[in-house]
């Protein structure tokens, strides 16, 4: 029994040493994995009342929750790119100013 507990320790603390070295994006979309697995298994045993329907609803549930997490990361500003063009008509890429945060674009 001791030995199972250090094993499951040992297994928690590698699990959440992996978390430290994740992007914004990655930690929201396995916060989202998490708590939509344990939602959709919370549904889909009381729709379904059975194992299978566990099962499907968790897979679907963490599925989608990985989704919402990631496509809800914000942008820091300065990653996106504008096209912009000089005085004698040259097209260039440099990074948004003010007025694209705004909508005076």
């Amino acid at each position: 029994m001791t030995f199972q507990k250090a094993i499951a320790a040992v297994l928690m603390t590698a699990a959440l040493a992996g978390c430290q070295s994740q992007t914004e994006g990655q930690q929201r979309a396995t916060t989202g994995a998490l708590l939509g697995g344990a939602g959709g298994a919370l549904v889909g045993q009381a729709i379904g009342g059975n194992t299978k329907s566990t099962v499907i609803g968790a897979a679907s549930g963490a599925l989608l929750g990985a989704v919402v997490g990631s496509a809800t990361t914000p942008q820091p500003r300065g990653q996106q790119l504008c096209r912009y063009q000089d005085r004698y008509g040259r097209i260039y890429t440099a990074p948004c100013d003010d007025r694209y945060y705004n909508g005076n674009y």
